[in-house]
């Protein structure tokens, strides 16, 4: 009865004051909402684990917009190795120990085998051609990709692509001795990177090359995927953690999200039906996409197989390119790294044999672990991409509920105190010291990245044959090669340096352009 004369109360009361009652509300309704959200923020977060509490209504995203990973690391040293925070009102338990990534990520490797999906990503960019095989929640489709993508990326496989490597490697150099002009003009090596990994991934996965980074396809491309890697961040995309923001009318994300995804559409259609075709005519070469078709125990539908593509495409352009750029920067700034691999290459491959033989499977110990060591500190996928819980796992005594997200902060483990006494430096030799130490570029545990036997492999390639025709040097221009300083855009999934330009000087130019011919 008393609730009844309450609200007749209130409502002759606004009948009477229309304006002023409207005001009250305009101005309560927030606040009660922002007063019951953080009610329900609390709730949500997991018991037991520490952590910074944030902001009302978007927890932590506004500490951790740029450089999160460096962020979380640094949280680390205060709430320790595991802890959570919150993007919005998403409790997401984040892991910064190689120690503790053992225990969550090694031994609850099933239990971790999950993806999150995100509204950007997921629901707007993937909603047409679909997602990679990296950012797809676990289901029995995911295994069959995963089938798929591990038949054609394993050890015996990687050795039939040695042919590829070795013609896409032998044109970057061409390429760097060509805009370069024999070590007189400076050049940014970004496009010759680019096209690099491109045309690698097109070969394998359609069989068909990037012959210059002059074609249309390349440029159209490369600006494609580039931008469709922000939308991955985990940091970038805040109407993924607000969905009231996904109300405005005026979105530019989403508006720009929806413009990728058809653009990439676009060029993966013209690219199946030039396979298809070439399949039809029986003129095909040799490839992943015609192979896995023509598998009739793969069991793949169209959707499927396009994953497989988009996971070839994304995984090079994203991992291989950012890894060679930011390489390229330091070693214009170390000649004593530069001295150190010419000496080693020297010991197995003379003057007259600048582009090395492309059958060697890294048998050059210090490019190995100069590889390793570039893997390790610039670890362009700070953070690997995100993990969602399939049922309880128990930590340090504590529980962490079935569809929890988990962070791996990949940056702060390959920079971990207690496995490395010197995670700063950069030191190549600590892979002499320490052979087995772990290393998290490629992710850990069921999920960790399937390509990282060729990624490796191209690498040294590449790494070996352009130490051995050039002479990597700096110009005038100010180079900031710091893994953080020097990241040009500090809100994104993968880590960029900032433009550059550095000198190719040949080593020995007549022996380069008789190899090159």
């Amino acid at each position: 009865m008393a609730i009844v004369e309450a609200l007749s109360l209130i409502n002759s009361k606004v009948a009477e004051h229309p304006l002023q009652s409207l005001a009250f509300l305009s101005f309560a309704v927030p606040i009660l909402y922002v007063f019951i959200n953080e009610f329900v923020r609390a709730s949500a977060r997991i018991p037991g684990f520490k952590g910074p509490h944030g902001l009302p209504l978007i927890g932590n995203l506004a500490q951790i917009r740029k450089n999160a990973a460096e962020q979380y690391r640094i949280w680390s040293k205060t709430y320790g190795p595991v802890y959570q925070i919150q993007l919005g009102n998403i409790p997401v338990m984040v892991v910064n120990s190689a120690a503790a990534a053992k225990v969550l990520f090694g031994h609850n490797a099933q239990a971790l085998s999950s993806r999150p999906e995100f509204y950007t990503f997921h629901k707007i960019v993937s909603n047409t051609a679909g997602t990679t095989i990296g950012t797809s929640p676990y289901s029995e489709s995911l295994k069959r990709r995963r089938k798929g993508a591990a038949s054609a990326l394993n050890r015996p496989s990687v050795e039939s692509y040695v042919y590829h490597l070795d013609v896409e490697s032998k044109s970057f150099v061409a390429e760097l001795y060509k805009y370069g002009n024999g070590g007189k003009t400076p050049v940014d090596p970004m496009a010759m990177i680019q096209r690099l990994s491109l045309s690698l991934a097109l070969t394998l996965n359609w069989g068909v090359r990037v012959a210059s980074q002059e074609e249309e396809l390349f440029e159209e491309i490369t600006e494609v995927e580039e931008e469709i890697s922000r939308f991955r961040s985990t940091t970038g995309n805040l109407q993924d953690y607000i969905p009231l923001l996904r109300l405005n009318p005026f979105n530019t994300n989403s508006h720009k999200a929806i413009e990728m995804r058809d653009r990439r559409d676009k060029y993966l259609n013209l690219l199946n039906r030039d396979l298809d075709d070439r399949m039809e005519k029986g003129t095909n070469k040799p490839c992943i996409q015609a192979n896995v078709i023509l598998d009739k125990d793969a069991r793949l539908n169209s959707e499927e197989l396009t994953s497989i593509s988009l996971t070839m495409l994304s995984g090079g352009l994203d991992t291989v390119t950012t890894l060679v750029a930011w390489s390229i920067s330091l070693l214009s700034l170390r000649p004593d790294i530069q001295d150190k691999a010419a000496k080693a290459i020297q010991s197995m491959y003379g003057d007259d044999q600048p582009l090395c033989d492309s059958g060697d499977d890294q048998k050059c110990a210090y490019i190995v672990a100069l590889v390793r060591e570039c893997l390790r500190y610039y670890t362009v996928l700070r953070l690997a991409l995100p993990r969602t819980s399939i049922r309880d796992i128990t930590y340090d005594g504590k529980l962490i509920p079935k569809g929890t997200v988990f962070f791996l902060n990949s940056w702060a483990c390959n920079m971990d105190p207690e496995v490395w006494s010197d995670p700063d430096e950069f030191r190549p030799e600590r892979w002499f010291e320490q052979p087995d130490a772990p290393m998290f570029t490629y992710g850990m545990g069921y999920r960790m990245c399937a390509g990282s036997l060729l990624a490796n492999r191209e690498l040294y390639l590449v790494f070996i044959r352009t130490l051995n025709s050039f002479r990597i040097e700096p110009t005038d221009e100010k180079i900031d090669w710091h893994p953080v300083k020097g990241n040009s855009d500090p809100t994104s999934l993968v880590a960029i340096p900032k433009k550059y330009r550095v000198k190719f000087v040949p080593k020995n130019e007549d022996s380069l352009i008789e190899a090159l011919a």
